[in-house]
């Protein structure tokens, strides 16, 4: 008979139902319950005869399959657990006898639901929890009633986190060097998570959990988010059985381009509609459905908003809580912390704060004008902050209120990085504007002040305010290696596997470690394979020996860090790293081998004040060895600090849809094209031809955009008469328009743009043509040389999310005629010397890596 079912599958076999273990046993005897003999109910017959031989060919495969179970129980690490062969049945008559149980992989007992909180962009000293002025209450609640961790860290940048996060392996293991936009043909760059790095959410789906992810997901590569495909890295591919948010860096909150599974979904088109609201109410529908559907499943949900990465849009009124909260300043905001942090404990006794950048200034040297700016931004992203936390405070109390809350394993992570210094000194109206390098000034944003944080904004506040974030360390996110850039709050709750309340744990860790701690938790081992694919070891390390020892040594004793050429290594309470480019800055400081670096020893200096490198240079040189060692490891080598240049794929030979194409024909309904999928008309000449049918009573409505209301275009009929819009940024908005309607019946509108050039962003001359007669002329003055938008598309018949033209009204613009055919043309791209430079040596780079 076969071996005893392990744990989590329930196979007994009824009577009637059998395993032929020998040609005795076939040819002379019939089984009954429990194994019994019983006289046969006729002689061998043809019949008896095939049933034998059928019993003994079904024993000799699975002998030769491995059916039986392993010794000692179920074996979980290869993954999905293989199905037992089914038993051959000897009785003719159903009735005679019972089917056999169904076969189900069941998670441990008593295994925990899961629950991961993920805030974006906030640093060390910006929640409340941990001593910063936002004020965030449940992540207090959880931090009262479970243990907070003053040296947990991340890698400094968002795809790389979530990356390692959600596997247990390095960011460049996951080949997750950067955020997926900037990936490269380099190993470790390339943007695609290899199949011998399965996600945790596989893990535990395999394993018997329903799982969910809801809000943010930048872990796809940019080039495979389309409906080609492949979707095989999609959320829904990786081990979520459901999905509601955004793919890619960020997403405008009041009108965000969502993806239910593998579906656009459009939101409503409410004044009061907010993503985080949307997508708490989604999660709390989930959780209450698997409960009442599967009450004994467990559950693993991985909550990633968009707070606090800009865009920082909040309700007004959370913003309004914050009115004044932040005149003092940046540099008090900063001492005011750090006296907090030690009050509360999360800080030691007499830590310094580390001596801002050179390049923020003291508040005191501010004018007016700059000082009223800058603390509105504050309050706008302090009042994003709170309300992401209220929501959270939903979904945790939607869970409480399930009874699910005290064996729930929750981590809530303030920050995936460091504080974000993206919106470089002065901020931004338009975040857009740093990644086309569009510089905006105090007073440009000022006259935008009272729409700050609302849904005519797409804001970020300027890079001081991210250093006062990072209270009491010096850099912000990009910065790997230093805390500032990598070191985030992170408070773990589980009533049932935590008996401490409220407590601090000091002990070194690294978001590779949450996986191997959730495994752990659950019971589950490590798996070998998963889906056919031997897998890359876990490099992480758990961290449940922490919940019961608040002096146990630490176990993660060695962490690299690396990006954009900025990287540090851990050791053994040994810091060092080099700043090798300031996120506000758009070169690097030096070439690699003439990077300074810094060394720290961190169980005498939390805040890194006290930089030993050159009292100690041995132990410096030990480190910086020791670096390229690990790096060489996880595939962190070579370096690239190359930046805006990373988002041209033709630069630095990563995967593009459209490369070597001239021509792109698209059709009516296709919606949702991203930058990284569509054909690139920046920096050169293009014409837009699109076949249309107009009816008698005239048209109105987009026939293609792409984009929105902070950078983009359109092409749309309004009155019946056709038209081109180029939204420069947000900031102005050219419109060529014809002064006649369009003919009932086909026809052929056609818009050509004449580029100046040579270089980037240059103006051009734009011309309308019906049916190949000019009818509308006019110029465009600037174009955006590198982005219109992280997440808003490309849409044939309508212009979906914001609105590229204020011509026509959001969510009812769809085209009124018919739309058979829309080709855009490119011309070649017109660029200056230097820009052919750059092309010149990304060529002989990647002929030299072939």
């Amino acid at each position: 008979m076969p071996a005893a079912p392990a744990a989590g599958v329930e196979i007994t076999y009824p009577p009637g139902v059998f395993i032929a273990t020998t040609m005795e046993r076939c040819s002379s005897t019939r089984f009954g319950a429990k194994g019994t003999t019983m006289t046969p109910r006729m002689p061998t017959t043809l019949v008896s005869a095939v049933l034998c031989t059928l019993m003994i060919a079904a024993f000799a495969h699975a002998q030769s399959a491995g059916a039986a179970a392993p010794p000692g129980g179920l074996d979980r690490t290869v993954l999905p657990i293989p199905e037992p062969k089914p038993p051959l049945v000897t009785e003719l008559d159903a009735r005679n006898t019972t089917p056999p149980p169904r076969f189900e992989v069941k998670a441990p007992a008593k295994a925990p639901n899961v629950l991961i909180i993920l805030i974006d962009d906030m640093g060390f000293g910006q929640s409340s929890a941990f001593g910063g002025p936002v004020q965030m209450p449940t992540l207090e609640r959880l931090a009262k009633g479970g243990l907070r961790y003053n040296h947990f860290h991340t890698t400094a940048l968002c795809s790389p986190t979530r990356a390692a996060l959600l596997t247990g392996r390095n960011h460049h293991v996951n080949n997750m060097g950067s955020v997926t936009e900037t990936a490269t043909g380099f190993p470790g760059q390339s943007g695609q998570r290899p199949n011998s790095v399965a996600p945790l959410a596989e893990m535990l789906r395999l394993n018997g959990y329903s799982t969910a992810a809801f809000g943010k997901s930048h872990e796809t590569a940019a080039w495979e988010v389309s409906p080609s495909g492949p979707t095989s890295r999609w959320p829904t591919r990786s081990g979520f059985d459901h999905f509601y948010g955004f793919i890619g860096g960020e997403s405008n909150q009041w009108a965000p381009a969502v993806f239910e599974d593998m579906s656009r979904v459009e939101v409503p088109n409410d004044p009061d509609y907010h993503l985080i609201t949307d997508m708490t109410d989604r999660a709390i529908r989930w959780a209450s459905s698997q409960k009442s559907l599967t009450p004994d499943r467990p559950f693993f949900i991985y909550f990633a908003p968009g707070a606090t990465h800009a865009p920082h849009h909040a309700p007004k009124e959370w913003i309004a809580k914050y009115k004044g909260k932040f005149d003092q300043g940046w540099d008090k905001v900063r001492e005011e912390a750090l006296a907090r942090q030690i009050k509360l404990g999360v800080v030691p006794a007499g830590t310094k704060l580390a001596p801002k950048p050179e390049a923020i200034k003291d508040w005191d040297a501010l004018n007016s004008d700059e000082k009223r700016l800058f603390a509105r931004q504050m309050e706008v992203f302090a009042g994003y902050g709170e309300y992401a936390d209220a929501e959270i405070g939903r979904l945790i109390q939607a869970i409480d209120d399930l009874g699910q809350l005290d064996n729930t394993l929750i981590f809530y992570e303030a920050g995936d990085n460091g504080a974000s210094a993206e919106g470089t000194m002065n901020g931004c109206f338009n975040e857009m504007t740093y990644f086309n390098m569009v510089p905006e000034t105090v007073p440009d944003i000022l006259k935008h002040y009272d729409q700050l944080g609302g849904p005519d904004s797409y804001p970020h506040y300027s890079a001081g305010w991210a250093v006062a974030g990072a209270a009491p360390f010096a850099w912000t996110k990009q910065v790997a290696g230093s805390c500032g850039g990598s070191r985030n709050p992170l408070v773990i709750h589980w009533p049932k596997g935590i008996a401490a309340k409220g407590e601090l744990r000091t002990q070194w860790h690294h978001v590779i470690d949450i996986a191997p701690t959730i495994l752990e938790a659950a019971g589950l081992p490590e798996p070998r394979s998963v889906n056919g694919t031997p897998q890359t070891p876990i490099e992480g390390v758990s961290m449940v020996y922490t919940f019961a020892d608040a002096k146990a040594p630490s176990t993660h004793k060695t962490q690299y860090f690396e990006i954009f050429g900025n990287r540090g290594i851990y050791h053994d309470g040994w810091l060092a790293f080099t700043v090798h480019r300031a996120p506000w800055e758009f070169k690097s400081r030096a070439p690699f081998p003439e990077d300074k670096w810094e060394l720290y020893h961190l169980p005498e200096d939390f805040s890194t004040t006290n930089n030993l490198a050159a009292k100690n240079p041995e132990k410096l040189k030990e480190l910086q060895g020791m670096f390229l060692i690990e790096a060489s490891a996880n595939q962190a080598l070579p370096l690239d600090d190359r930046f805006l240049e990373r988002t041209n794929a033709a630069l630095v030979g990563r995967p593009d849809l459209m490369a070597g194409r001239t021509s792109l024909t698209v059709y009516d309904g296709m919606m949702g094209m991203t930058e990284n999928v569509f054909i690139n008309t920046k920096n050169r000449s293009f014409s837009i031809t699109a076949e249309i049918e107009t009816p008698k009573d005239g048209a109105r409505g987009v026939i293609i955009s792409q984009a929105g209301k902070f950078g983009g275009w359109s092409l749309y009929v309004k009155d019946g008469k056709p038209m081109y819009a180029y939204n420069f940024l947000g900031l102005n908005t050219t419109k060529v328009a014809a002064t006649e309607a369009l003919p009932a019946g086909k026809a052929t509108v056609r818009f050509e743009f004449a580029y100046d050039g040579p270089g980037m962003g240059k103006g051009g001359t734009g011309t309308i043509l019906v049916n190949g007669k000019k009818v509308a002329e006019g110029k465009i003055d600037r174009t955006q040389p590198n982005f219109f938008s992280a997440d808003e598309c490309a849409d044939v018949g309508m212009d979906s999310e914001t609105c590229v033209s204020d011509d026509y009204a959001q969510g009812a613009n769809a085209f009124t005629g018919k739309i058979r055919k829309v080709t855009i043309e490119v011309g070649p791209v017109k660029l200056a010397a230097g820009d052919e430079n750059h092309l010149e040596n990304a060529r002989l780079a990647r002929k030299g890596a072939e």
